[in-house]
């Protein structure tokens, strides 16, 4: 069979897919984390990571044509070359690793960002992080993309503290993860996961990119800044739970 017709993998693949959609718009960043460990109650995580590489491809696609006149070039100077070295690590450790083992290092660090940010906030004119700590926590985005598609969190505990604007902040990832996401291809391929099922399976599931990223944007452009941050911490919350709670178990 060259696809999926369990249902209740289409149960759980569609709000995954809805989410990164809507994630990679730049609203709710933290959500698209969610979507692997959310489809991987029905196949494997690296089956799962296989079948969103299109959806990723797509997604990130249609950011860029949504935002591409927006961006903060010399940041992506600097965080592209980190992500890369982080998904060279990733391929490298790929079969090593447990997925058990990387979820919960990421929902971990995910809730420990969260509670530093909430307990001791930083002083509106406190300076934003130095950048050798955000060339560790690039690489480790570029790393959790790679096992899990889950480079969300590590990425936006350095970039949320530079205060860019919601549509600059968004239109940067997008490009981010467009050239992190294009560089797994060779690899997953290399590492027998871009097999016909996969591609098939999500080739069903692409027509609903255009909705979750449709939503994603029209909520970024309208929403005021804080509220716009305050959900980027309810989804990073949410998935920091969800991806601790199933390393764990």
């Amino acid at each position: 069979m060259a696809l999926i017709t369990d249902p209740f993998f289409y149960a759980v693949a569609i709000p995954s897919v809805l989410l990164m959609g809507v994630s990679k718009s730049g609203f709710g960043t933290g959500f698209g984390s969610l979507a692997v460990p959310l489809m991987a109650l029905a196949v494997s995580v690296p089956d799962a990571a296989a079948i969103m590489m299109p959806v990723l491809l797509l997604t990130d696609i249609l950011s860029l044509a949504f935002l591409r006149n927006q961006l903060d070039w010399r940041l992506l100077k600097f965080l592209v070359p980190c992500g890369l070295m982080g998904t060279v690590l990733g391929f490298m450790l790929f079969r090593l690793l447990s997925p058990g083992v990387v979820e919960a290092l990421v929902g971990g660090f995910t809730l420990l960002f969260l509670a530093q940010r909430l307990l001791l906030p930083p002083k509106p004119d406190a300076p934003p992080p130095p950048r050798w700590v955000g060339a560790i926590l690039t690489a480790t985005s570029g790393f959790t993309s790679f096992i899990a598609h889950a480079g969300g969190p590590p990425i936006s505990a350095y970039v949320i503290p530079l205060k860019l604007s919601p549509v600059l902040f968004t239109s940067t990832m997008a490009v981010f993860f467009f050239v992190i996401n294009l560089s797994k291809w060779i690899p997953y391929g290399f590492l027998g996961l871009v097999h016909m099922r996969n591609m098939m399976t999500s080739l069903v599931l692409l027509p609903l990119v255009p909705l979750g990223v449709w939503v994603g944007v029209r909520m970024a452009r309208r929403i005021k800044p804080d509220l716009f941050y305050k959900f980027i911490y309810a989804g990073m919350f949410l998935t920091g739970l969800k991806l601790l709670w199933d390393g764990l178990r």
